[in-house]
């Protein structure tokens, strides 16, 4: 979905650019359509960089450790990215439920924010218990091969 609202975005704005250059035109709200699609799909990415392991990895301090050590480390980031991403969704809900109460919206095209919100708690409380899992479970490297 992510890959989908990204290609769309990407193509709008290509549009935008050819009609603001050719025809002296350009689509009317296209910043905040872009900004609006990014938020969601960079929220929308994140389950699938877990699982995935695809998070920058600094191994300076722990190349020398044995096998078991980064693999506790790596579990104690997984509990620690849990616990932000239980934050994250607490703070977007409660955004979101602000955002619809006050029927806040994008100032060019009025566009509701809530939905944006809205978009982004589900893939936030899936990281999360992904995160989680992975803290109590370890990591399953057969799904890395598949990537």
């Amino acid at each position: 979905m992510a890959g989908v609202l990204l290609t769309a975005i990407t193509l709008l704005t290509c549009a935008s650019l050819l009609g603001r250059n050719l025809l002296g035109a350009s689509l009317v709200g296209d910043f905040e359509l872009t900004g609006v699609v990014a938020g969601a799909a960079i929220a929308l990415f994140m389950p699938y960089c877990q699982i995935m392991r695809g998070n920058i990895i600094v191994d300076f301090f722990t190349a020398r450790l044995s096998q078991a050590s980064t693999d506790g480390l790596d579990r104690f980031g997984a509990l620690l990215l849990a616990l932000m991403f239980a934050l994250l969704t607490w703070r977007t809900t409660l955004g979101g439920l602000n955002s619809y109460t006050t029927h806040s919206e994008t100032q060019i095209l009025g566009f509701p924010e809530w939905v944006v919100f809205a978009a982004m708690v589900p893939p936030f409380v899936l990281t999360c218990v992904i995160g989680l899992w992975q803290s109590l479970l370890g990591f399953d490297d057969s799904l890395e091969a598949h990537a």
